[in-house]
């Protein structure tokens, strides 16, 4: 197993994310697969004290994806015949995944993590195509199949382990509150402070689940953390909740909310997410990261 400590990043990174920088991994050669069921791989998921960032060992290497006959994994090959990889992505998320309106490409630091496996795959990080995907899909569109993986800051929790798989943390987020302010302003107000106020998260994520454990704090779900904002700005709402990665994003679009500095809520680990059944598929990715996090000779 593989206590999952690597963290990729770029320059976008909202304050009290760990990031580092990137080196480029070769793309020389093809990946070493496996056939089906011959990798002895334990399942992460423990009954009693379960780390949600342990993950299934990397593939010994991540070069590029065989030729289709060459591959014995499924969902290996069936990338492979297909030529592209599919990914389940934000579209309105600032800073971590969202689309320029000038181009309708898309952006941001999950995107950049997504081509970085398709250029390990294939040797060119246009070979993906991006579906855009709520919070609440995240998982369904992995188990359908409607999608390889997911990069949509997704926890890593025990919970979602059940149901779906993580590759290796990437990036550490921490849930937090966004409040109103003015332009320039700064804010120490934590849940503990909004007795009595409603506080917007998206449906079916950890950050709303976690408002239960606030009685005297009003919790208004949305569909998203855009709906919270114009939940916000229309005074519906007192603060929205959510990663600081997600939260530092909106507050860009807004110059009277402010992520406040009190003590974050929660620690968030993020990791790619799959479908169960392709923990070959998952293997790879993790030597993916492995490449983008190792430092090259040079030691650059």
């Amino acid at each position: 197993m593989l206590a999952c400590l690597a963290v990729i990043g770029l320059v976008a990174c909202a304050p009290g994310t760990v990031a580092t920088p990137m080196s480029t991994p070769s793309t020389d050669g093809y990946a070493q697969t496996v056939s089906p069921g011959t990798a002895q791989v334990p399942d992460p998921v423990v009954t009693t004290d379960c780390d949600p960032r342990v993950t299934y060992d990397p593939l010994p290497t991540a070069g590029r994806l065989a030729p289709a006959n060459q591959i014995g994994d499924p969902a290996m090959r069936a990338i492979r015949e297909r030529g592209y990889l599919v990914v389940g992505v934000s579209s309105d998320t600032r800073l971590l995944g969202s689309v320029v309106p000038a181009n309708q490409t898309f952006e941001g630091f999950d995107i950049d993590v997504a081509r970085a496996v398709a250029t390990a795959m294939f040797g060119d990080p246009n070979r993906i195509r991006f579906v855009t995907i709520t919070a609440q899909q995240r998982e369904s569109v992995l188990e359908s199949g409607s999608v390889d993986m997911v990069a949509r800051a997704v926890s890593m929790t025990c919970d979602r382990w059940e149901n779906i798989a993580f590759s290796a943390q990437y990036l550490t987020a921490y849930q937090r509150l966004l409040v109103h302010g003015t332009p320039g302003s700064a804010s120490d107000l934590g849940l503990s402070d909004m007795k009595g106020k409603k506080v917007c998260a998206p449906a079916n994520t950890s950050s709303l689940a976690r408002l239960s454990e606030y009685p005297d704090v009003t919790p208004v779900a949305a569909v998203n953390h855009t709906a919270c904002l114009m939940l916000f700005q229309e005074n519906e709402v007192d603060a929205i909740t959510g990663d600081d990665t997600i939260l530092a994003g909106l507050a860009a679009q807004d110059a009277f909310a402010v992520v406040t500095s009190a003590p974050a809520i929660a620690e968030e680990p993020y990791g790619l997410a799959f479908n169960r059944k392709n923990v070959e598929l998952v293997r790879y990715v993790n030597a993916v990261l492995v490449q983008y996090t190792t430092p090259d000779a040079s030691g650059s």
